[in-house]
């Protein structure tokens, strides 16, 4: 039976599947499924010689047609000649300098702007932030402390949310942390207070832990950076030359994951020694993160080329007697699939050369499939049954030998990938599983792709062109419910939804009042029973699955503890959880929808209805309010100047259930020639700043931090503080960002953004202070910020002191028993 005579075709499209495919995927004069089929048949075509194009077109339209559904990138980009990429996802290195290479490393600054370059054409990108020193740690070449991996992953945060993503595609991330990280208590409790809402984050966790959490021992965190002070108590060097910072009960670590998880979803976990195991290349890369879903471990600069097969449209007289699966034709809609996907990476845009390099060295693909709660559904089997878990390992094992054995005839038609290696490739743990013929197959001929399976989440493409069959690997979530959408001008719309498997059962004549034992969905089954799907069809994935284990809100801790430590037995490479619970919010509802008339319920506001957390995409049209300021600072080069300009935007908001409007800073600007180091780096920080502030993210924090940096060159000298007496003191700091920052700081409290001390004011406040001012007719211009005069060369005087706590010169020193400072006279400790 083709998909043509399926009775899936009766079916009327959803209007929910409708308006995700005409926002998503369909550009334009598109306006229907068959219409993005066309383009993006015809766009991989043109990549195959020419006389064969018009046949392959035919036959990659004819494979969507019958079932293939290529990922969203794809979907909308082919063929539309945009620079955007093709791919998903990308995993981005992260070293521990702030800038150049560390090693084979990225610094975190370099990081981050090829990060928002992926991000910007459209891709999610994946990290691990353990190169990154911990916080406290020496950092000798500045004579500081470090601040920590979590840190900088707010800045990469707040980048996130900025950089608009081709195709109206906002960016996801994956932050991943070792588990024998010292900083790893910070990043578990990371999300705690709302932070990093760009991040999905996950724990690497090894094998060594787990065999200490069981043995109930001790487990050392290290590091490669040396401890600072307040470590080294308990700090010893290791025989690696690593430093362990101290040692933790390894129970008491896991307890505090699981208890983050069972409360708020995150972190996940990594088993990163299984990823390395089963990794088809593990003569060439090691993999220490993955993408944003997690169904791709990669390693740096990998990406996920992915597409799936709608299972619903292989099963044969759905509902019937006899129904079965056309095992058959699903093989030949793979083998095309296969192929599709292989020319993706030719016909794609790469946002990063070492992401094109990487790529064409090893050709990963990910073919996996959607629907399959659906299907099992329509062909009578309970997904949480045994009969449910054959038939799924099945399916996967049929799906694996037919995208190998495509891969090996695409090597004799095109060659191997660059880096395969036969002996190598089939002594890995995967291969190893492969039926012989298959082996033999790749012995005489190579093969294509390194990887060629990966079940990826298909949410709004299952909904866009599969009619909303269940998602990836999951159950269906529920018969008919709500789904929220943010609209494209930032309200919320609900749809009423139903699932392709129901709509077909109630399609054909069948009562839905009284299901048959098939019908479960995801919260009817037992946590267990999620485990073990992934557990059933993991060892014919050559990469990784993307499955959120669903637990209901009562479900004792100790299960829940239990489940994660059965995941690392059963030899699984990573777990995700989800229990409902007040902190985290659902974008699904099965309650029913609200009438139109109907006012809305009270509900806590929205991130973008908080004041100070409202995003900007852009700057709005017409003038801002700025102020601008001119400084001087004397450093040991001599005096220099300097002009600031902060431009500042006026939003409203809700706040204790009322409407306000307050003013904050929108851009941060310094112009400068950009020659010289320090004024790159000062230009970079302005720029960051700005996004930071039209992200909503923390000013004070980040203007804060930006105090922190120190230089190679000496103390700057810039501005003053003005004492209970009335005498002004100079003010010194390590840096001329450190400077710069402190001038910013006045003037964002002069404004009433900040108060003295530099900490964020209240939105009530700032309200009140917006409504002065708006009252106030004629208000002058906010007054420079003066420093003192410099010295009479221009250039401050060598000085061997201690940093003084109040202005930060380095003059203080011991006086008659006391310290005092040479600068400021701030008198210190006696005795």
């Amino acid at each position: 039976m083709n998909a043509s005579d399926h009775p899936a075709t009766l079916l009327a499209p959803q209007e929910v599947s409708l308006d995700v495919l005409r926002e998503k995927y369909a550009k334009g004069e598109e306006t229907g499924i068959a219409d993005v089929r066309r383009r993006v048949a015809r766009a991989l075509a043109a990549l195959e010689p020419e006389h064969q194009r018009a046949e392959r077109e035919a036959q990659f339209l004819w494979a969507q047609e019958q079932g293939f559904v290529p990922a969203g990138r794809i979907n909308s980009a082919a063929g539309l000649g945009l620079q955007a990429t093709l791919i998903n996802c990308f995993v981005q290195p992260v070293g521990d300098s702030i800038s150049g290479m560390d090693g084979d490393l990225p610094g975190i600054y370099t990081a981050l702007a090829e990060a928002a370059e992926t991000m910007r054409r459209g891709g999610g990108v994946g990290y691990d932030f353990s190169a990154i020193r911990p916080m406290g740690s020496k950092v000798r070449g500045t004579r500081s402390r470090a601040s920590g991996p979590v840190s900088y992953m707010e800045v990469f945060d707040a980048s996130c949310r900025t950089v608009e993503s081709a195709g109206a595609r906002r960016g996801a991330q994956m932050g991943v942390l070792r588990i024998d990280h010292p900083d790893i208590e910070r990043f578990i409790a990371a999300k705690d207070e709302g932070g990093l809402t760009n991040f999905n984050i996950s724990v690497g966790v090894t094998d060594d832990f787990m065999e200490a959490v069981e043995a109930d021992e001790l487990f050392h965190l290290v590091h490669q950076a040396e401890p600072g002070e307040e470590d080294m108590a308990t700090a010893c060097r290791l025989d690696d030359g690593r430093w362990s910072y101290r040692q933790v009960r390894a129970r008491d670590l896991w307890d505090k994951i699981i208890a983050s998880t069972y409360d708020h979803a995150e972190p996940g976990v990594l088993f990163v020694d299984r990823m390395n195991l089963e990794n088809n290349l593990w003569y060439a890369e090691d993999l220490h993160a993955t993408n944003p879903c997690g169904e791709q471990p990669l390693p740096a600069y990998g990406c996920c080329d992915l597409g799936s097969v709608n299972l619903t449209a292989f099963v044969l007289d759905p509902f019937g007697a006899n129904p079965g699966f056309d095992f058959e034709r699903m093989c030949e809609v793979a083998a095309v699939a296969v192929r599709m996907l292989d020319l993706v990476l030719d016909a794609t845009e790469w946002p990063l050369p070492q992401q094109a390099a990487e790529s064409q060295a090893k050709r990963r693909v990910g073919l996996g499939f959607l629907g399959l709660g659906s299907a099992l559904v329509m062909l009578g089997l309970r997904y949480d049954s045994e009969e449910g878990r054959a038939m799924a390992a099945r399916i996967a094992e049929t799906l694996r030998d037919a995208a190998y054995a495509t891969s090996v005839q695409l090597a004799r038609e095109k060659g191997p990938f660059p880096l395969f290696d036969a002996e190598q490739y089939l002594d890995g743990e995967f291969t190893a599983r492969l039926p012989e013929w298959l082996r033999e197959a790749i012995r005489l001929y190579g093969i294509r792709n390194s990887h060629l399976l990966s079940i990826a989440p298909t949410g709004t493409i299952s909904l866009a062109f599969a009619d909303n069959a269940s998602n990836g690997i999951e159950p269906p979530y529920a018969w008919t419910y709500q789904r929220k959408k943010r609209m494209a001008d930032g309200t919320m719309r609900s749809y009423a939804v139903e699932d392709h498997a129901w709509r077909l059962y109630r399609q054909m004549g069948h009562a839905t009042d009284r299901l048959p034992p098939q019908f479960v969905t995801a919260l009817e089954m037992r946590a267990i029973d999620h485990l073990r799907m992934v557990q059933a069809v993991q060892p014919f994935i050559d990469t990784a699955i993307s499955k959120t284990v669903n637990v209901p809100e009562d479900y004792p801790f100790e299960d829940f503890r239990d489940l994660y430590s059965q995941a690392w037995h059963a030899g699984l490479k990573g777990l995700a959880t989800y229990r409902p619970n007040t902190v985290l919010g659902s974008v699904l509802s099965t309650q029913a929808a609200a009438s139109r008339d109907e006012p809305p319920a009270a509900s806590p506001p929205l991130p973008d209805d908080d004041p100070l957390r409202k995003r900007f995409e852009r700057r709005p049209l017409g003038e801002l309010e700025s102020v601008t300021s001119k400084i001087e600072y004397a450093t040991q080069e001599g005096r220099k100047s300097a002009y600031l300009t902060v431009s500042f935007i006026r939003t409203d908001g809700v706040h204790d259930g009322k409407r306000v409007e307050i003013e904050r800073p929108f851009e941060f600007f310094m112009p400068s020639n950009q020659r010289t180091g320090g004024q790159q780096w000062i230009t970079a920080s302005m720029r960051l700043l700005s996004m930071v502030a039209r992200a909503g993210g923390p000013i004070a924090r980040a203007l804060a931090d930006m105090r922190d940096v120190v230089w190679e060159k000496g103390p700057v000298r810039c501005g003053h503080l003005t004492r209970e007496d009335g005498t002004q003191v100079p003010v010194y700091h390590d840096s001329e960002v450190a400077a710069i920052a402190f001038m910013l700081q006045r003037i964002l409290i002069r404004r009433g953004f900040l108060d003295t001390w530099g900490n964020q004011v209240p939105v009530p406040e700032l309200a009140r202070s917006l409504e002065t001012r708006m009252c106030a007719r004629g208000e002058g211009p906010v007054p420079d910020a003066q420093p003192l005069p410099p010295t009479s060369a221009g250039a401050l005087p060598s000085v061997a002191g201690a940093k003084c706590p109040e202005c930060g010169a380095r003059a203080l020193r011991k006086v008659d028993g006391c310290t005092r400072c040479d600068e400021c006279h701030y008198v210190g400790e006696c005795g």
